[in-house]
């Protein structure tokens, strides 16, 4: 292995100092200008890579963010990490992004990977079956800190930016009952997460508003993938009394469904009005177009990466207020849209 080429070594080549060497390399005003072109330009010659990890560890700061996300390879996930590194660039800070695949253990993992790396602070979106916060209190112990979005915990010394989805899940099952639904059933995700949770209390309100009794057969919880949606609806397909309206909590899993449905000879809207849920491209690219809930990803990673790095740079307390909540809109679409109403 070649050896790192240090400041003492282009000091040895060119006779000067250590220390001249560091503060030409370090545009020092106190050195000439023709010195600092000399420094330079036999550094790169060299290949001298500057130590910046060294240098920040001095300075006890890194300026790099560490983020966790459940899976990269989701449209409105890849939305978020673009806002937030535009928010990054914009204040000189760099992003280690790891993926959890929807696993607590491999979410731990990567916690102890990124403080390990002496992240500035900690930006996260929660696996599915992450029940322990412990792996975020050695952050919190030491005064880094941890912001939540999306998918949160309520935490005392921890600011989230999510949407108010049960404000977002009544407003998605009231259309489904202006369009006359009457028998409505809810395809989720796992309890534990907030999404899911608050999505459902939404669908409830909704239908308790309309005197409708809330039957839990209905309610079908999954991993949310295409493959659970087509499952889901092979499910309904066999129920004795199917439902009319379905409002499911994410379009791809909206998708699958709807396959499913078709293949059996189901009119959507005409016998099942369905609506989605995040309003990914597959959304638009289905027949009918999907009905769903559009919320700014990309304004999401922003806001939240923005508020991390300005309270970093004391521009801001983020701990002032425990709640940043994002605005969300249902986008009505063919899938849900019957005639006459």
């Amino acid at each position: 292995m070649t050896k790192e080429v240090t400041i003492y070594d282009i000091a040895k080549r060119l006779n000067y100092s250590p220390a001249t060497v560091s503060r030409a390399l370090n545009d020092h005003p106190a050195i000439r200008g023709e010195t600092k072109e000399l420094i330079n330009a036999t550094a790169q010659q060299m290949g001298y890579r500057s130590n910046t990890f060294a240098s920040n560890l001095r300075r006890q700061k890194t300026s790099t963010l560490g983020i966790i996300v459940p899976r990269l390879n989701s449209n409105f996930m890849s939305r978020v990490l673009a806002g937030m590194e535009k928010a990054a660039n914009d204040a000189s800070y760099n992003l280690i992004i790891t993926q959890s695949l929807e696993s607590e253990i491999k979410e731990v993992a990567n916690a102890k990977t990124l403080f390990d790396s002496r992240v500035d602070g900690l930006l996260v979106s929660v696996a599915y079956n992450t029940e322990s916060n412990e792996h975020f209190e050695t952050f919190i112990r030491r005064g880094v800190p941890v912001l939540f979005f999306d998918r949160v915990i309520q935490h005392p010394k921890c600011v989230s930016v999510s949407i108010d989805n049960e404000m977002a899940g009544y407003e998605a099952t009231r259309h489904l009952l202006e369009q006359g639904c009457r028998r409505i059933a809810h395809i989720t995700g796992i309890m534990r997460r907030n999404v899911y949770g608050d999505r459902l209390a939404g669908y409830r309100r909704a239908l308790n508003e309309q005197a409708l009794s809330v039957d839990d057969s209905l309610v079908v919880e999954s991993d949310l993938s295409f493959e659970a949606g087509y499952q889901a609806g092979q499910a309904i397909l066999a129920m004795p009394n199917r439902p009319d309206g379905i409002f499911v909590a994410n379009d791809f899993c909206a998708a699958g469904c709807m396959l499913a449905l078709k293949q059996a000879g189901i009119s959507i809207p005409g016998d099942m009005a369905i609506v989605g849920f995040n309003d990914d491209p597959v959304a638009q690219v289905i027949s009918p177009r999907l009905t769903t809930v559009h919320y700014a990803g990309e304004k999401m990673g922003e806001i939240a990466a923005r508020s991390l790095i300005n309270f970093l740079n004391g521009l801001q307390d983020i701990q002032a207020t425990n709640r940043i909540v994002l605005r969300s809109e249902l986008v009505v679409r063919e899938s849900s849209v019957r005639r006459g109403k």
